[in-house]
């Protein structure tokens, strides 16, 4: 038989395959117009099956076509596969960026939940009129830090280009040289003073700007703004030299210009209080004279991603008129979730709520204790070869709060023939796992790991035992 005359493969028609999937349902689950729908991942089937088919694999039956559309059904329905999937973070890295840095306390989650639904987002129940916008993490933010008001935007990037927009169309924004940082992202201070139609002037030097450094640009100018932009993702050490706050505050407003504060990480708690370096708050620099703070919500305050931008009244009241802040607004449920978060603060129970302040305050002997029990329930698995061991590390803060400081930590080794390997199993696993290699082994930090997921990391070290064998 000549070669173009054999048969080829053809899947079943999109028909038939439609057939058996509504004949499974019983009750008609589609509507005339969500049809379509269904046709569509029929159709997507079918084509993956011809694909298949084209590469020699073995045919499917209609039924088992049919399993493979209800299966995709079945993960478009399902609400884990519509977020990232939750990973147990044993990085050693608490606010890790690319894991969506602060994980929320519970609750945040639970106020999502309510906000979900209908809500008194802009209306007022007693008049039942049009009323501001959901503003209780604004109440919280005013208490906390003693502003005079407060608003929330979606990041703090945004907040920071909300507020140099105060300087106005070619307004003056006089920074120091040695804070003009890239904040993350590829974002960068200048680029956001240029994208406001902002001028910006620099003074000092990289490693040493003085409070007399300021006042050459600020004499005879008017809409000027001097903006603070504090290190939180990076450290300067050696021959270094930073304006006093309250003296620059008082030179800025003698030429009557704003100062902004731009804290980055921005945290409600003393960090001394977990062993680590004093991180300026807001309220701080509101009392040294700034007018307008801004700060995120999802790094040091431990909660959404959110910009929250806390200062004096009327030049909150103008960020809040600005036309680019409708842009910069969450959604309801963030509102709720930042709410909920800043509540801790105000109850006082931060430190035992927050996720990333349980993390950083936990104790070091219980996390020690966790590892000897991971270590030896982890060693049944391994012939006397292979080495699994507790050792001490240092966890890192993280997400561009905090440089350079770490807290004392324990963890679990577990030396395979290949770590990389072994790190691409853990992250491509059930549950995936995130850690880091040292010295060629594979590390565990349980200072990020919920206790509960312990005995997860003992079943996952079993599947790389089982692997290397």
């Amino acid at each position: 038989m000549a070669r173009n005359s054999i048969p080829r493969l053809r899947p079943p028609s999109v028909e038939r395959v439609l057939a058996v999937v509504r004949g499974r349902q019983g009750e008609p689950v589609w509507d005339a117009d969500e049809t379509g729908a269904l046709t569509a991942i029929v159709r997507a089937t079918i084509a993956e099956e011809r694909a298949l088919l084209l590469e020699g694999q073995a045919p499917r039956t209609v039924e088992q076509l049919a399993d493979g559309v209800e299966a995709t059904l079945d993960r478009y329905l399902a609400p884990e596969t519509a977020a990232a999937p939750r990973v147990i973070n044993a990085s050693g890295v608490i606010l890790h960026t690319n894991l969506g840095r602060a994980p929320w306390p519970e609750v945040a989650i639970a106020a999502t939940r309510e906000a979900s639904s209908y809500a008194y987002l802009e209306l007022d129940p007693s008049t039942g009129r049009r009323t501001r916008r959901f503003h209780l993490a604004e109440d919280h933010l005013i208490a906390l830090t003693g502003a005079d008001d407060a608003l929330v935007v979606n990041n703090n990037a945004a907040a920071v280009a909300l507020a140099v927009g105060l300087a106005g169309p070619g307004g003056i924004v006089i920074v120091s040289r040695g804070e003009l940082v890239e904040i993350g992202g590829g974002v960068r201070i200048p680029e956001i003073i240029e994208r406001a139609g902002a001028r910006l002037i620099e003074v000092g030097t990289t490693n040493r700007t003085r409070v007399a450094d300021f006042e050459g640009p600020l004499v005879d100018r008017t809409a000027t703004v001097v903006m603070r932009v504090h290190p939180s993702n990076f450290t300067m050490a050696g021959f270094i030299e930073q304006p006093d706050a309250r003296a620059l505050a008082d030179l800025a407003h003698a030429h009557g210009a704003i100062v902004i504060d731009d804290l980055g990480s921005g945290a409600l708690l003393e960090t001394e209080r977990f062993g680590l370096l004093h991180e300026p708050t807001p309220r701080e620099r509101l009392d040294a004279g700034a007018d307008v703070v801004t700060f995120s919500g999802d790094k040091l305050v431990g909660g959404p991603q959110v910009g929250l931008i806390v200062g004096r009244a009327d030049l909150v009241a103008r960020l809040r008129r600005d036309p680019l802040a409708r842009a910069m607004r969450p959604d309801k449920a963030i509102l709720a979730a930042a709410a909920a978060t800043l509540g801790l603060y105000r109850a006082g129970v931060a430190s035992q709520e927050i996720p990333i302040w349980q993390d950083i305050a936990a104790p070091a002997e219980d996390l020690r204790t966790r590892a000897e029990w991971i270590a030896s329930m982890g060693a049944a698995f391994f012939s006397p070869h292979r080495a699994i061991e507790v050792v001490s590390l240092r966890t890192a803060v993280g997400g561009g709060s905090l440089p350079g400081q770490t807290v004392p930590s324990w963890g679990v080794s577990v030396r395979v023939s290949s770590a990389d390997a072994a790190a691409a199993s853990l992250r491509l696993g059930e549950p995936p796992i995130l850690t880091r290699i040292v010295d060629d082994a594979v590390v565990f930090d349980l200072r990020t790991v919920a206790i509960g997921a312990d005995g997860d990391i003992v079943r996952r070290i079993g599947e790389l035992a089982a692997a290397d064998r």
